[in-house]
């Protein structure tokens, strides 16, 4: 897998190199340089059903993007939005792959196998280590095991003086609240273990009755002094006496596969035991007459974190074409939602004695004074009506261009309605906007009350996930106390 993602480094060294000449930050280039060579070669093939499909998509595209901001050209918009889709990819997949060989290098920096057949062992009080292993007979066995490699035993010269010093501290550990062994009154604390040093303690006590194993001391009913002896035993292995039980273990048949595997590891344990004091352990290098070639088994997650990496980039491609989606979905629904305002402000000023066409002008010169940091489409478009009326176009193909870049019927049918005023003249053009003012209220109220529910749906999901959290809280303490 290393070679896949170091050839993921290449090709971006190698797109880097060739964008130097472009402006901008490192996949700024590089992701305007993939721009370009697509465009060169959507020139150079012209002709082919996928490049039908692919200028109708970019048609649209160009579409969607000219709707959400139409005072800037298409062209400049498909460009940014795909440079912008680029440079995203660009990004994730370079951070994405260097952590892919990250976690390479994690993984294959913590081999245990040195020479093709030793494992080093953890220095006492390391711990021990758990090693994948593969044992491997060219055409004729493949085995794998999860070895633990326990760590380096002390030798007896070494128990011997860790012994002395233990003995020494150990009546002052015992003592817990007491002063000292001669006058003991309150429980003492019989260690099992003493920090620093391997050994196992256990207790045993001449009376029971007055000092249990635990430390317990039992002297309320005493009326004089006891002496008691407690016993420690230190066990550090097999270094002390052990009890020997006979035990006849009759052997089962095994395959000739698990017989070759039990042996293996009658082998691996044969050559722990021999060099228990040493500092590394040498792998059997043969079974019989057959030579065994000993790898380790590694754990590399890189592989997952490269699949993480492409889902990641599919993901965020899709959902860079979602975004502009649901844009388009959010300005229908802004303009659903002022168009009662625009007709009442129409049928307002041409109450108050103005033209169409100065109404228009009016609420575009009234929106460019208030206009903040937030867009607003509906006013965006009147503003681009006011500056077409202004630059010479006539009134009906000013409305009429107003409804088609609106693209909702309401609009649609209020240009409409302006533009056959204009051309067939009517007396009834204000009754008409008053009463599809009215129209329009009654539309919004229905909106409203349909994006209400929306709301009450999405929030069912975290209502649910929230009585689960109560049901919880109050049945846990239930069962507790009903089993207590």
């Amino acid at each position: 897998m290393v070679y896949v993602y170091l050839g993921i480094l290449a090709v971006y060294l190698i797109l880097f190199l060739l964008s130097l000449g472009e402006s901008g930050n490192p996949f700024q280039k590089m992701a305007v340089r993939i721009f370009r060579k697509q465009q060169e070669r959507q020139k150079k093939t012209n002709r082919g059903r996928g490049n039908w499909k692919r200028a109708i998509y970019r048609r649209q595209l160009g579409d969607k993007l000219k709707t959400l901001q139409p005072e800037i050209a298409a062209e400049k918009q498909i460009r940014e939005h795909y440079l912008s889709l680029y440079r995203l990819l660009l990004m994730v997949v370079f951070v994405g792959d260097l952590f892919c060989l990250a976690a390479w290098f994690s993984a294959h920096s913590a081999a245990k196998l040195v020479d093709g057949g030793y494992l080093p062992r953890n220095a006492y009080g390391e711990g021990d280590v758990e090693v994948g292993l593969k044992a491997e007979i060219p055409g004729v066995q493949e085995e794998l095991f999860d070895y633990l490699l326990e760590e380096r035993k002390l030798t007896g010269e070494e128990l011997e003086k860790s012994y002395a010093e233990a003995s020494a501290l150990l009546p002052g550990a015992v003592l817990s609240e007491n002063a000292c062994l001669e006058d003991v009154r309150r429980d003492l604390d019989l260690v099992t273990v003493l920090e620093g040093y391997p050994f196992q303690i256990s207790w045993e006590s001449s009376s029971y009755s007055l000092i249990n194993t635990d430390g317990t001391v039992h002297n309320e009913e005493l009326t004089g002094s006891e002496v008691v002896t407690l016993t420690a035993r230190f066990r550090y292995e097999e270094w002390f006496r052990e009890l020997q039980l006979p035990v006849q273990i009759n052997p089962v048949v095994y395959t000739p596969k698990e017989a070759l595997r039990i042996r293996m590891e009658e082998l691996l344990r044969e050559q722990d035991e021999s060099s228990r004091s040493g500092e590394v352990m040498a792998l059997p290098d043969r079974i019989g007459t057959e030579p065994v070639i000993w790898s380790e088994i590694i754990e590399d997650s890189s592989g997952y974190f490269l699949v993480l990496v492409i889902l990641t980039a599919c993901v965020l491609y899709w959902g860079k074409g979602r975004e502009l989606d649901q844009k388009l979905e959010a300005r229908k629904r802004e303009l659903l939602l002022a168009y009662p305002e625009i007709v009442n402000k129409l049928a307002l000023y041409m109450g108050a004695g103005m033209t169409v066409r100065n109404a228009f002008l009016k609420m575009g010169e009234d929106y460019k004074k208030e206009k903040g940091e937030k867009r607003k489409y509906v006013y965006e478009e009147i503003v681009m009506t006011c500056y077409e009326l202004q630059g010479g176009r006539s009134e009906t193909e000013a409305y009429a261009h107003f409804g088609k870049r609106c693209q909702v019927q309401a609009y649609m049918k209020l240009s409409a309605l302006l533009s056959q005023n204009i051309r067939k003249g009517s007396n009834d053009l204000l009754r008409m906007l008053r009463q599809e003012a009215d129209n329009a209220f009654a539309e919004r109220k229905n909106l409203a009350k349909k994006l209400g529910e929306e709301a009450g749906t999405k929030l069912l999901l975290p209502m649910m996930m929230m009585l689960c959290v109560v049901m919880v809280i109050i049945m846990i303490p239930a069962y507790f106390s009903f089993t207590l």
